[in-house]
């Protein structure tokens, strides 16, 4: 079982970085959304503060790197990588699941090598949701944290994933009440985690009853994972799957839908991530609601070239942020909240038919 979770991780990582796995047509929704340019911005671009607060730790930006690898040999070069860049810039990241470490101890090291390069950073574990109905329990959960010295676990849904996945495990009867258990019974807070196909109001308001204390959205519009599942099914003359992952491959909730329809149903930390590509990206899903942006294909791509290599792409990604707040006239991440944006297209569509107020995004009265 070790030695097939440590090959399935092997496979992610090659096909991540070698196959075309993004959405074919489901876009994020980010080009519905629309700041609003200020001529008159009324502050000094120098003077903008990036530095935010979530999860009692304090961001040097408003981003971290989100749950990429683990369990192999080069995914120990890559997380030591992302950690040493975002112990740099002041960041945080989460590592990918932690399964095939907790089956077999020696790959341990790939995960925990991410706290010795990141003494200080946010650090975010991760269990998969259905493995507590396979028998892993607060043992588990806590072995998880433990191994990489976490200020935080993430417990990923992985439904579409799973469904696609040749070796997938598809009862998920059950678990938002597991989640409910281990969130009451640790001391980190519980993050729950989609994997690229959004996370709707109804699941993020039974999430927050159960007691997380954050919900990453991980919306549609950036990598499929039905779509690396697939590849992995045409590897293995494996049909069925094959086509199913075809079938679904742009399968999910709209990652800046998904952000709206989760920030305006709770009142804990939304880590936007899904299809986040540049700093604009990031202004948006912070504007919309997210306390977090989080991103993981580019900087996986970036981490294969090495640190000089992430330590710029990330650079880029908050100096880009940083331009999208002066242009808006946001001088911290708090008036980036409060900045009115307009909603269009199809993401208006939506929203108004799920019963959620568009409008009220455009009529934010702009602190001055």
């Amino acid at each position: 079982m070790a030695e097939e979770t440590r090959r399935r991780k092997a496979d992610h990582i090659k096909i991540a970085l070698n196959q075309h796995v993004q959405t074919r047509k489901t876009t994020t929704g980010f080009e519905d959304i629309h700041l609003i340019h200020r001529a008159l911005p009324e502050i000094d671009k120098q003077k903008i503060d990036l530095s935010t607060t979530v999860f009692n730790h304090k961001f040097a930006a408003p981003i971290i790197v989100g749950a990429i690898t683990g369990g192999t040999i080069e995914a120990a070069k890559i997380n030591a990588t992302i950690a040493e860049a975002v112990e740099a810039l002041g960041l945080g990241m989460g590592v990918g699941s932690q399964r095939a470490a907790i089956e077999d101890k020696k790959l341990e090291k790939t995960f925990a090598i991410t706290r010795k390069k990141a003494p200080k950073a946010f650090l975010i574990a991760n269990i998969g949701g259905v493995q507590l109905n396979q028998g892993y329990s607060l043992r588990e959960v806590k072995k998880a944290i433990e191994m990489i010295d976490a200020d935080a676990i993430a417990i990923h849904l992985n439904p579409l994933q799973e469904v696609i996945q040749p070796e997938g495990q598809t009862n998920f009867k059950g678990i938002l009440e597991k989640i409910g258990q281990i969130a009451e019974k640790i001391d980190k807070p519980v993050i729950a985690k989609e994997t690229g196909a959004g996370i709707a109001a109804e699941e993020a308001k039974k999430l927050e009853a159960a007691g997380v204390k954050g919900i990453d959205v991980s919306g549609a519009g950036g990598t499929s994972f039905a779509a690396v599942e697939y590849y992995r099914a045409r590897s293995l003359e494996n049909y069925v799957q094959r086509r199913l992952g075809d079938v679904f491959w742009d399968w999910g909730i709209p990652t800046a839908v998904s952000i709206v329809e989760v920030s305006q149903t709770v009142s804990i930390p939304v880590i936007a991530s899904g299809g986040i590509r540049n700093g604009l990206d990031a202004a948006k899903a912070l504007a919309l609601g997210g306390s977090l942006a989080s991103l993981s294909q580019p900087i996986l791509r970036a981490a294969s070239k090495g640190i000089e290599e992430t330590v710029r792409v990330l650079s880029l990604l908050i100096s880009e942020l940083k331009n999208g707040m002066f242009l808006v006239g946001a001088d911290s991440v708090k008036a980036l909240w409060k900045t009115p944006l307009v909603i269009t297209g199809k993401t208006a569509e939506w929203l108004r038919a799920r019963g959620f107020n568009v409008e009220s995004y455009a009529r934010r009265k702009r602190r001055y």
